[in-house]
């Protein structure tokens, strides 16, 4: 039976970070399903479409890795695509306590789905999508820190 984790986010952008997690858990299981969070209350810099083809174009066609979308609740999101576990990344104390709260809840939700969390590679312990979105709108280079066709994309964006 095939070992299936869904690493929910909202990948706006996707960032080596993201990639480093994404190689890790490949790892640990034989599947995994990188899920685009779509939250209309939250203003995004790029639409869903975009994340998702970026993402996709940063993996590189992994035949292990599917691209999805959702907007509802993610253990339900879960269960339908025949997983069980929820994979996170954790960088510091401050995240914890909000992935602590959210495996608590996803556990009440539905017994059956585990949240595995990994911790995030030393190399990305500082970066985040919204510092990169920050950095890279007020004209900072983050070259190294994102995959080259976002960060060809956050140029495009920016009009750089």
């Amino acid at each position: 039976m095939k070992k299936i984790a869904v690493y929910p986010g909202s990948f706006d952008p996707i960032t080596n970070g993201h990639l480093d997690l994404i190689k890790r858990g490949l790892r640990i299981f034989d599947e995994l399903i990188v899920l685009v969070a779509f939250n209309p209350s939250k203003a995004s810099l790029f639409t869903v479409d975009e994340r998702i083809e970026l993402i996709k174009q940063s993996v590189n066609g992994n035949g292990r890795v599917r691209v999805d979308s959702f907007s509802g609740l993610l253990v339900d999101y879960v269960k339908e695509s025949n997983a069980n576990v929820i994979l996170r990344g954790l960088r510091a104390l401050s995240d914890f306590e909000y992935e602590f709260q959210m495996a608590l809840i996803n556990r009440r939700l539905n017994r059956d789905v585990e949240t595995v969390f990994l911790m995030t590679g030393y190399k990305w312990f500082y970066t985040s999508s919204n510092i990169i979105k920050e950095a890279a709108g007020l004209g900072g280079s983050v070259k190294g820190l994102v995959p080259d066709i976002v960060y060809q994309k956050l140029q495009e964006k920016y009009n750089r």
